[in-house]
């Protein structure tokens, strides 16, 4: 990766502020890293392509002070692969409180922009263990990531076949319930946040934090829509998390439920687990 450009560093400051203090992130290190992590170098040559809702709009030119924004740009326009909202990951990564020495997995991780900021959060003493199904995009973030000995790229979904133990899983890519490899994969304390979505339309961001007796926390972030995780979709989920994110009541999950009988609290039945709006004992 080259060299940083210093005349986008009040760019790229004022852009971390925006996000950090859009997302209402207050951990100073994540600021940090936006605001050393040269996001054009993650894109590929300008001008780029920028999504909005009427469709993609081009930047004026290759001038990086244009992807400062929190603006959603394009990395493959035709499979509407892109990287994604700042803002919206900011309070993703905010939420999962990376500590230094952790060890991450980031499933979906594109060409490696956001992995870079997880890298910067667990430091030379932790690992992050990235899945790209896309070659092209995976190839791309070898080239990109080629710097931070503590990331492996893997050309591949990161949804089937088992995942080495750690700390955080960060899934960029929707799912329509938690999978037991990812789940699985969580050591006591670890926190997995993916996107729940139905097959139209927003979703949500979803934190479930694995207790010492193997129970989960559960919480619904925010509002999200993403492209599906490649290994994590069901058909029939997916029409019936259309129908419970219309009642606009996300809000009440608290916990995840596994391989039990699901009682008056739960919002949402899976093949083997059920979110609950009651909360865990466990602490």
């Amino acid at each position: 990766m080259s060299q940083p450009d210093g005349r986008l560093a009040p760019f790229r400051n004022f852009f971390a502020d925006l996000v950090t203090a859009g997302a209402n992130v207050t951990d100073p290190r994540v600021q940090a890293a936006f605001a050393t992590t040269p996001r054009e170098q993650f894109l590929g040559p300008g001008p780029w392509r920028v999504f909005t809702p009427r469709g993609y709009i081009q930047t004026p030119s290759d001038d990086p002070v244009f992807i400062y924004q929190d603006i959603t740009v394009s990395l493959d326009e035709t499979k509407s692969i892109n990287n994604g909202q700042p803002l919206l990951h900011a309070l993703s990564i905010g939420a999962l409180a990376v500590q230094e020495g952790e060890s991450l997995l980031h499933i979906g991780a594109g060409t490696g922009y956001y992995t870079a900021i997880l890298a910067k959060l667990t430091g030379p003493d932790g690992s992050v263990q990235a899945y790209e199904i896309e070659p092209r995009l995976a190839g791309l973030a070898v080239h990109n990531l080629a710097q931070f000995a503590q990331v492996t790229v893997h050309t591949c979904s990161g949804s089937d076949s088992s995942l080495p133990a750690c700390d955080v899983i960060y899934v960029s890519a929707g799912a329509t319930g938690p999978l037991n490899t990812w789940l699985d994969a969580l050591r006591p304390g670890g926190r997995l946040l993916f996107p729940m979505t139905p097959a139209q339309g927003h979703g949500g961001m979803l934190l479930l934090t694995r207790t010492p007796a193997n129970e989960y926390h559960a919480r619904f972030l925010c509002r999200a829509a993403f492209i599906p995780c490649a290994g994590a979709r069901d058909e029939e989920l997916a029409k019936r998390l259309a129908t419970v994110f219309a009642r606009q009541d996300f809000s009440a999950v608290r916990s995840l439920r596994r391989n039990t009988t699901p009682d008056e609290s739960c919002w949402l039945k899976g093949p083997d687990w059920w979110l609950s709006t009651a909360p865990i004992s466990s602490v």
